[in-house]
Formats: C-alpha cells, sequence, structure tokens
C-alpha cells in the first residue's frame, strides 16, 4: 500500500470470485463488505468465506466492514476476521458513539498481536453530532468517513448538496482529532465517470482525501482527480523554493503571496505528488 491510499475499493464477501479480482485490480485498499453488499440469508457464508480468504497474507492490504457490532450478525462477524493474518483493519457501520469504537477496540487484535487500524463510518444524524467525540474514542481509530446514503436517508435529503454542511463537519473533526483527512463515500453510478469526477473534484476542495468505490473503473477517476497536476505540482515548487530562499513572507513575480501556511500547504501537495 501507498503511503497515502486515495482508492479503496468495495467488494462483496459472499463473491469471492469478485474480491480475487479486486486484490488484482490496483486499488490502494480492498475493502471485503460483510454489511450491506451481502443479504441475510447470506451472512453466514460471507463470513466463512472472508475469515478463509484471510487466513493468507494479501498482496495488498484488506479492511473488513463488518456488520453492525451491536446487531444480529456484529459480534460473529468480529470473532471471525480478528484473528485472521491477512486482515489489515476493520470498518465500522454506522457508528454513534465513541462506546461503540472502544469496545470493538478492546477485542480487535490482529493475530500480529497488535491493535488491529479502525474506521468509523458515520451515517446518522447523531453520529455526525458526535464526529469529533468518535474521532477521539481511542488510540486505535485511524479515520472517520460519512455512509453518505444513509446519512441522506436520516436527514430527508434530496439531492447532494444538503450533505456539505455534515461532510465539513467530519473533515473539521478529523482534523481537529490528528486524524488523516476522512475519504468521500461511494459514487454509485459505476457508469457516470464525469459525474464521478466533477464529485470527487468537489470532494477535494472540502478537504477529503481520497475515495471509497465500488467498481474498478472509478479507480483511475478517483486518482486523477486527488493527485496534484503538473501546474499544481510547479507552483507548489516554486513556493517551497521561494522560501528556502528568503525566510519570511514574501510576494512571488507572479503576484502569490507566500507565508507559513502556503508553504505547509504546497508541501502537503508536493508530498502527495511523491507518494510512494
Amino acid at each position: 500500500m501507498t503511503d497515502t491510499p486515495l482508492t479503496w475499493l468495495y467488494a462483496p464477501g459472499d463473491r469471492p470470485a469478485v474480491v480475487a479480482k479486486a486484490l488484482a485490480c490496483g486499488a490502494d485498499v480492498v475493502v471485503i463488505d460483510l454489511e450491506d453488499a451481502v443479504a441475510p440469508d447470506r451472512k453466514a457464508y460471507a463470513r466463512a468465506a472472508t475469515a478463509e480468504l484471510l487466513h493468507d497474507p494479501q498482496p495488498v492490504p484488506v479492511h473488513v466492514r463488518v456488520n453492525a457490532p451491536g446487531g444480529p450478525w456484529g459480534e460473529a462477524d468480529l470473532a471471525a476476521v480478528v484473528p485472521a493474518p491477512g486482515l489489515s483493519g476493520l470498518r465500522l457501520p454506522k457508528v454513534s458513539s465513541p462506546a461503540e469504537v472502544v469496545r470493538v477496540a478492546r477485542r480487535a487484535v490482529s493475530a500480529h498481536g497488535g491493535a488491529l487500524p479502525l474506521y468509523a463510518l458515520l451515517e446518522s444524524a447523531l453520529g455526525i453530532e458526535r464526529a469529533h467525540a468518535v474521532a477521539t474514542a481511542h488510540p486505535s481509530l485511524r479515520g472517520i468517513a460519512i455512509g453518505e446514503a444513509d446519512l441522506r436517508a436520516d436527514l430527508g435529503l434530496q439531492g447532494d448538496a444538503g450533505l456539505d454542511w455534515s461532510r465539513s463537519r467530519v473533515v473539521v473533526a478529523a482534523r481537529a482529532a490528528g486524524l488523516a483527512p476522512p475519504t468521500q463515500s461511494v459514487h454509485p453510478d459505476i457508469r457516470d465517470l464525469e459525474g464521478l469526477l466533477a464529485s470527487c473534484t468537489h470532494g477535494r476542495a472540502l478537504g477529503f482525501l481520497g475515495r471509497a468505490a465500488i467498481h474498478p473503473r472509478q479507480l483511475p477517476v478517483i486518482e486523477r482527480a486527488y493527485l496534484p497536476g503538473e501546474e499544481e505540482i510547479e507552483r507548489a515548487e516554486a513556493i517551497v523554493k521561494a522560501a528556502a530562499a528568503e525566510r519570511g513572507a514574501q510576494a512571488l513575480p507572479d503576484g502569490r503571496f507566500v507565508d507559513a501556511a502556503a508553504v505547509a500547504e504546497a508541501r502537503r501537495t508536493l508530498s502527495l505528488a511523491r507518494r510512494t
């Protein structure tokens, strides 16, 4: 995996052939889904198939989105997959309180003896209201994100614009907690690549970094949207070069003002461009 993952590809846990393809398609992280993508009568099979797959090391990091631990399947999911050597992290759906994260963190010890990274999905009004409390619930929590389909339904929203306040709140909460920027929720239309690109561009402007995907064809679009382009890299290099040559605030020949904040942003851009 790269130091800065941008693509997180979901694959349904009850379709091992699809999971195998996902592992080979170039995503930074593959997320095996035991929750929304799996029908109730397929939960046990998906759980067993996932545990069997993760018995061995995998070519890319594999996370599992378990069912909600407080529901009818969550505890069995955790018991089956947490000990697996090939598991790199857990995604926890419908989190609405810090206590839910803490309960899972106490059990989520990897096969190698370390704490498994946890990622909380906020999918309700209550979850959004408690975003910072969730983000600081436990050291094992490495990220928060929004489950937009459930949140849209909970809030009764029509269209997309009504989600922007919640998106910004989660971005701020993650930053305040010292976590990585959140990843965007999935774009549900796998054929609408233009819409995906526009949505990613908007998400990047809001402070997101990378995106979950539900089909391999979405991966290059997400990368293109989130990786800095040549002009952006050139501007960042000019800022860093000017700051190295002269301390303090200054104006570049093209009129751009350079101060500590501009230098920090330029360095972030260059670090993302060089991600390994």
